[in-house]
C-alpha cells in the first residue's frame, strides 16, 4: 500500500508544536504594511495583534492533521 502524502498546502500554513497542538498565523496580516517600518494603515495595535501565532480552532483541528499525515 502506497505511503499518505502531506499535504504540500498544509505543511505551509500550519506548524505542529512538540505537544502535538497546531499552529496557524493569525489573520489579516497581509494588507495594510503590517510589517513595514512605518504603518501606512490602521494603529499599531492592530498590527502587534496581527503580529503573532495563535492555536487552530477545535472544529479544524481533525482536517489539518489528516491533511498534515499526524
Amino acid at each position: 500500500m502506497p505511503k499518505n502524502k502531506t499535504h504540500s498546502g498544509a505543511k505551509k500554513r500550519f506548524k505542529v508544536t512538540g505537544s502535538g497542538k497546531i499552529q496557524r498565523l493569525q489573520a489579516g496580516r497581509k494588507s495594510g504594511a503590517a510589517f513595514a517600518s512605518a504603518p501606512t494603515t490602521g494603529s499599531r495595535k492592530k498590527h502587534r495583534r496581527n503580529a503573532g501565532v495563535v492555536e487552530l480552532e477545535k472544529a479544524d483541528v481533525a482536517r489539518a492533521k489528516k491533511m498534515l499525515g499526524i
